[in-house]
């Protein structure tokens, strides 16, 4: 039996199920919410009077439409107007649903790869 690669061992934690035809069920204990879709993933819950599940796990950062200059302005560093209305929506969810969210002006929300890690750290056990 060889060693297990890392990418292995989490799937083998968080595997729930692996049907015949290969497709597996993962639990996934991190949710990490962005601006550029999560608007339509909350009119969805709000149209069908869905709650969330496990709020406790998830976290809410905009990453794709923070621009690098002008990141300490928040939202209104942002010169699109689509991106600045993503990003708007976003924290205004999170305000609304309860979320954790790590909003501008912050270092954090300049990349998302340093809130992962964070989070990982912050949250292990």
């Amino acid at each position: 039996m060889s060693a297990k690669t890392l990418y292995d061992k989490l799937w083998d934690l968080h595997c729930v199920k692996t049907g015949e035809d290969g497709t597996a069920l993962l639990y996934i204990d991190r949710h990490l919410i962005h601006e550029v879709t999560s608007a339509q993933a909350f009119e969805g819950l709000r149209n069908e009077g869905r709650g969330l599940w496990r709020k406790d796990t998830m976290f809410a950062t905009a990453d794709h439409q923070v621009p690098t200059e002008n990141h300490h302005l928040g939202a209104e560093g942002i010169e699109d107007d689509m991106a600045k209305i993503q990003v708007i929506t976003l924290d205004n969810n999170c305000d609304e649903w309860g979320l954790s969210n790590i909003k501008s002006p912050t270092k954090s929300r300049v990349l998302c790869m340093l809130l992962v890690l964070r989070v990982v750290f912050a949250c292990r056990g």
